[in-house]
Order: structure tokens, then sequence, then C-alpha cells
């Protein structure tokens, strides 16, 4: 049976059914456990029952694998993040001629699947089991992104949560990584948070999410800021992610505008409200990767705002922190560059 991960700071937008969750612990899932017993049928297969069976394929950009997991027997499973699942599973082999990053998709497949890839030596490479969450895919199919090494055999393995089964799509596309460079300059201001690592403390600009630290704020200002965000696993190795929260002031035009960009999904919430209260979402953007999103924010004058920027909830952390760079593009007026004080004389003395 599942473990049903609590929910922290899950708002609802005013007006709509829509539900935001700001909190930096797993909300997921939010599907039904399945404790049902699988007896396989009496039906043709198409190969691939174990690694020893596995079926060859190549891989190239566009590369489509269709098939059943339906009559095959449970040989394997991988906990991303969830375990106990006797699901069938298929086996595919594959043995690159060159090193490149794929994307291997189950969007289009009928069952709620999972997909993880060993190498030669049976060592995991990357699972994952929930990616997409709404059409055209079907709900909780699965999406990896791995690293394949040229003259490596690895194997493929097409399985399922719980004992799900069903026909399988399995679109393989070349991964081109979106990397985006911090600009810099006497304007950029750079979020300065530490990396990541397991069983991290958010003390730095964690804001509701780190009431123990005083729930800190950081002040977003400059024409532009350069932060990260990613995931990383708790002491229970259960899942968790950095959310940045920031104040920010309304300009003298009433307007402020934030165009956003990041190396893999990140949301970006305009908030109102209070930590003891509780925030509400004024309004959300999902930017990235390499796909910039503009919002902009309207009030009076020097009022002041609550912006928040965190990963989505979309990618399963098996053992070391996934992180990435976010850049936020602002028409907030330029930085006062601090200077130390000085004295005429000490001027004077660096030009004798």
């Amino acid at each position: 049976m599942r473990k049903l991960l609590a929910f922290a700071m899950m708002l609802t937008l005013v007006g709509t059914a829509m539900a935001y969750d700001l909190g930096n612990a797993d909300p997921r899932p939010a599907k039904p456990a399945d404790n049902s017993v699988y007896t396989p049928p009496d039906v043709p297969r198409q190969g691939g029952d174990t690694i020893l069976t596995a079926v060859p394929i190549t891989l190239f950009d566009g590369a489509q694998y269709t098939g059943t997991t339906v009559g095959y027997l449970h040989d394997y499973d991988e906990a991303c993040p969830y375990t106990g699942g006797t699901a069938p599973d298929v086996v595919y082999t594959v043995t690159p001629d060159v090193t490149k990053a794929w994307d291997l998709d189950l969007c289009y497949s009928s069952y709620d699947t999972k997909i993880y890839v060993y190498d030669v030596n049976l060592n995991l490479i990357g699972c994952n089991d929930d990616a997409h969450f709404e059409a055209p895919c079907y709900t909780y199919s699965s999406k990896l992104t791995v690293t394949l090494n040229a003259g490596i055999e690895y194997y493929i393995i097409i399985d399922a949560y719980g004992t799900n089964s069903g026909a399988y799509v399995l679109d393989i596309v070349e991964y081109f990584p979106c990397e985006l460079e911090c600009p810099g300059g006497d304007n950029c201001l750079v979020e300065g948070e530490p990396p990541l690592v397991n069983g991290y403390a958010d003390a730095y600009n964690g804001g509701c999410n780190s009431p123990e630290f005083g729930e800190p704020f950081q002040t977003l200002q400059c024409s532009t800021i350069c932060g990260t965000t990613g995931f990383y696993l708790a002491a229970d190795q259960s899942q968790y992610r950095d959310t940045d929260w920031f104040y920010v002031e309304v300009p003298a035009t009433g307007v402020l505008e934030i165009t956003g960009d990041a190396e893999y999904i990140t949301a970006m919430y305009e908030l109102t409200g209070t930590c003891a209260a509780g925030m509400t979402v004024v309004q959300s953007m999902e930017v990235g990767p390499c796909s910039e999103g503009t919002m902009t924010i309207v009030g009076a004058a020097g009022s002041q705002k609550v912006f928040w920027v965190g990963a989505s909830w979309n990618q399963d952390v098996l053992s070391n922190p996934m992180e990435w760079d976010w850049i936020l593009y602002t028409n907030l007026p330029p930085c006062i560059i601090a200077t130390e004080n000085d004295t005429w004389s000490g001027v004077k003395s660096l030009f004798r």
C-alpha cells in the first residue's frame, strides 16, 4: 500500500477548484492503493520477460516501441519512491554507439507505469514512477531522463505501480539539457543559498516552510536575480524540495514585471497573506527548461508583494540531490551598490 505523504502548505486559489502546493515535503501520490493480486493470463507475449530474454532495441531520436505487459511475470521492482510492487514487467536491452542523454517516455501508455534502467552489472541508473499527471498523457505515466554511455549494455524495464498492467508506448527522444548562465554585473543579485545536500535544513530563504529558522524571506531587488532550486532526501528518505520566498516592492509605475526561466520545470507564484494567517495564491506560472514566462504584478507604488520560486513535483530523487539554476529578469530600478567609507586622505594616498 502506498504511503500517503503529508501535505504541506496546500493552498486553494479563491474562486476555483485548483490547489497549489507551496510546501517543501512531497505531496504525492493522490491515487488509490493497489492491493490486488496479479494473475498472469494466457496471452501471446512479444518477448523480454527477463533480462536473459531481453528484446534488443536501437536508440535514435524519435524511436518508438510498443507492447503489453499483460501475460508477463513479475521479475523486478525498484523503489522510486514506492515499494512493494508486484506488477508484470517487460525488459529491453540496448548498447549505445555513442554517449548521449535520452528521454524514455511512457506518456501514451494505458496504465499506471513505472520505468527504470540497469547497467550491465545490474546497477540502477535511474527510475521514475510518476511524471505525467494530465491529458494527453495517461495520469501517473512515467518519464525518465538518463545518460547512457557508448559500448555499455543497459536494460530498460517497463514496469508499473502495484499490480497494474496494460499496453505501453515507449517513446525515445534525444535529450538536450538546458544550461543557463547568470549574466552577473552590478545589477544582478545572486541568491547565495548553500548547495543542496541530503538532510538539508533550509535556513536561508525558506519562508513559511522554515518556521524553525524564523521564516526567513529574501528581498528581491535589482534588474536580475540568479538562484537555484531542486530536490533532496530527508533523513527518513522522503523527498523534499528547496523553495525560495521573496519580498519585492512594486516600482513607482505600479506595475512589476518578472520574467523567469530555469534549467528544469520550475514554478513561480505571486502570493498574498502571512505565514501565520496563511498564504493565498494570486497567480502562478511554470517556466523552463529554457522556456521563459512573464508574470505581471500590479499594486500601489511601494507596496510589498510576496514572490515564490520552487521546483515542480515531477521528478524522483533516488539518492543524490538534484539542483538547477533559475534566473529572474525584472523591471526594478538598478541596484544600489554598497561602497566602503573612506577619507579624502585615503583616496589621495592611492595616487602617491
